[in-house]
């Protein structure tokens, strides 16, 4: 990723930010919010065998002019632009993913994320977690419960790491472990290398797709469409390619043409 001008005008418009262009707190809230509703999380280039790049060019035609979503490494790259050329303070991190992931495990430095300074005061920005996602920047130097669109997160300081945890249904679950240790461009262009081309890489072997929307949150993993609401879960199989292509458009906003097929590298449809 070789810095270079972000082209501002466009992301604002794709995102349906309208707002004032100073290194604020409040600023910073109204973009991540914008930019979780309306840009996607998806795995779809690497299905399809197109693999996944981090140059700036790359990451803005895919996102903006295309109008695509990404997984961690584009989207918070995106993000992470604009803050810079807003004039924030913006160090980017990694993580171990821990959702859903058994104690006895260990995972990889495979999630970026975003530290972003505003008058001294960090906070955890992320638009690139799928799933149960951030749709709020997080004070870091605070143990106590956060509000975002939907469930309450907190950070947990823990001797060598921080905890990010998401409030569901009364419990609190894992999503990620990090530390403050700064990343450079080429950490994530290796850990890219790795979710987007190695055989094991659950982004090799499965179709993953997540939005937020103002009634909740879509998650379509495989087969499964989830529509995530305050009145409850809804579950819905999808039994044919065609209205897979119907789905990724409504409900996740991305359009490719009829007789596209996904899945992993060998079969024609997510298994």
């Amino acid at each position: 990723m070789v810095p270079t001008i972000f082209d501002l005008d466009p992301y604002f418009d794709r995102i349906g930010y309208k707002g004032l262009r100073s290194p604020t707190e409040a600023v910073l809230r109204q973009i991540v919010e914008r930019h979780a509703l309306v840009i996607p999380f998806e795995n779809l280039d690497v299905l399809l065998g197109r693999g996944v790049r981090l140059d700036v060019e790359a990451i803005q035609h895919k996102q903006v002019r295309s109008k695509r979503g990404g997984y961690c490494f584009e989207r918070n790259a995106l993000l992470a632009g604009v803050l810079r050329q807003l004039g924030f303070v913006v160090t980017t991190l990694a993580a171990r993913v821990r959702w859903m992931v058994p104690v006895e495990i260990s995972t990889p430095r495979t999630h970026m994320l975003l530290s972003v300074k505003v008058d001294d005061v960090a906070y955890l920005a992320d638009v690139g977690f799928g799933g149960v996602g951030l749709t709020a920047p997080l004070r870091m130097e605070t143990d106590g419960e956060q509000p975002t669109l939907y469930e309450p997160q907190r950070i947990v300081q823990q001797p060598n790491q921080r905890l990010l945890q998401a409030k569901i249904s009364g419990e609190w679950r894992d999503l990620y472990v990090f530390t403050d240790e700064p990343q450079e461009p080429v950490d994530y262009e290796l850990a890219n290398w790795f979710t987007s081309a190695h055989p094991a890489s659950r982004f090799r072997q499965n179709l993953i797709a997540s939005k937020a929307h103002s009634d909740g949150r879509y998650v379509l993993f495989n087969r499964e469409l989830s529509a995530y609401r305050a009145s409850g879960i809804e579950r819905t199989t999808i039994d044919d390619p065609e209205r897979l292509l119907e789905v990724l458009a409504a409900r996740f906003g991305l359009s490719f043409p009829a007789g596209t097929r996904f899945g992993a590298p060998g079969s024609a449809w997510p298994s």
